[in-house]
């Protein structure tokens, strides 16, 4: 059985996860409030099996994922949390992501976002989904005091800025493996939950032959760029793929 691993930021119009993209504005929001769990509901990645990872975070989460890049002219890293069309193996029936396992940044950022509110807009607006039943109303919200946001919407504002940076930093460290021509298509064979083999392709990954025959001056930019140790992150990952049925399920 073959599987193809798609990356699904790339063929909807919304980002993965978001139904309805919609600006937080003081006037119209001001009785908004968005409740901070101790123990978060993650039942929106729980159909994800693959999710956007920013290089920031390559190091935290090559321990519990693979790391791999999608397909196609923009590849992104994306970890794999389960099988291709299948379910995230790391989320259970109550919403509880597993304990002890890295939580991607991509996920702890919803329901908010920063976007472009048209295509001539030069500066990003902080939006939110207004499908995600993750903000309530209320005589009074917690997120806008007056026509001021609060300091809640102020760390989720810096929390999403720093998000956007993190991915201008992985969409530079992508182009720099690309026009090294670092990159390849890639397949792996593991064994599904009834034993039987399946083959795993549509992702790509760093061609270790193609990084040892860098050139001295190429391979110490890498060094200086810091994407080297991105790089062995990325390659140690990938003895997770082996047991993305190997682990113990959720309860």
């Amino acid at each position: 059985m073959t599987d193809q691993i798609q990356d699904k930021t790339q063929d909807q119009t919304l980002p993965q996860f978001y139904k309805a993209v919609t600006p937080l504005m003081s006037q119209l929001h001001g009785t908004l409030t968005f409740e901070e769990q101790a123990k978060p509901n993650f039942g929106f990645a729980a159909d994800s099996p693959a999710i956007v990872l920013t290089t920031d975070e390559f190091i935290a989460a090559q321990a519990d994922y693979p790391i791999v890049f999608s397909s196609g002219e923009n590849p992104m890293p994306v970890v794999m949390t389960g099988m291709p069309g299948g379910k995230n193996r790391h989320v259970d029936g109550e919403g509880h992501w597993q304990a002890e396992r890295y939580v991607p940044a991509y996920v702890r950022r919803y329901p908010f976002l920063l976007a472009k509110l048209d295509d001539k807009a030069t500066d990003l607006t902080l939006c939110f989904d207004s499908e995600s039943g993750r903000l309530v109303e209320g005589e009074a919200g917690n997120l806008f005091a007056g026509d001021e946001p609060t300091d809640q919407a102020r760390a989720i504002l810096a929390f999403c800025e720093q998000f956007e940076a993190a991915i201008r930093r992985t969409e530079s460290f992508v182009a720099e493996l690309c026009d090294l021509d670092l990159l390849i298509e890639a397949e792996a064979s593991v064994a599904g939950e009834d034993g039987t083999p399946r083959i795993l392709r549509g992702f790509q990954m760093v061609s270790e032959d193609k990084l040892k025959s860098l050139r001295g001056d190429q391979y110490r930019k890498l060094v200086q760029s810091g994407a080297l140790a991105l790089i062995f992150a990325h390659l140690f990952s990938l003895r997770r793929i082996g047991t993305l049925f190997a682990d113990e399920p959720l309860l």
